[in-house]
C-alpha cells in the first residue's frame, strides 16, 4: 500500500492552481490588459506609411536584381568550369 506524502498533496495543489490560470476571470483580465496596451500604440500617419512602403518596395527590387545577377553570373561561371 502506498503512503500519502506531503509532496503528493503538494503536487495536486500545484496542478489545481495551474488549471485555475485559465479561468474566465483570468481570461477577462488578460483581454482587458490587452485592450489597455492597444490604446498605447502610436500608429504612423499615412504619409510616413506610404514613404516607408516605397522604400521597402525599392529595396526589394534592388535586392532581387542583385541576387538574380549574382546567380546568373555564378551559374555561367560554374557552367563554364564544368565544360
Amino acid at each position: 500500500m502506498a503512503k500519502k506524502t506531503k509532496s503528493g498533496s503538494k503536487n495536486k495543489q500545484i496542478a489545481e492552481e495551474k488549471k485555475s490560470a485559465f479561468s474566465p476571470a483570468e481570461i477577462k483580465k488578460f483581454v482587458d490588459e490587452v485592450k489597455i496596451e492597444f490604446t498605447k500604440i502610436v500608429w504612423p500617419d499615412r504619409k510616413t506609411t506610404m514613404s516607408l512602403t516605397g522604400i521597402v518596395i525599392v529595396f526589394s527590387i534592388l535586392a532581387s536584381a542583385y541576387l538574380g545577377s549574382v546567380d546568373l553570373i555564378l551559374g555561367k561561371l560554374i557552367d563554364s568550369v564544368l565544360r
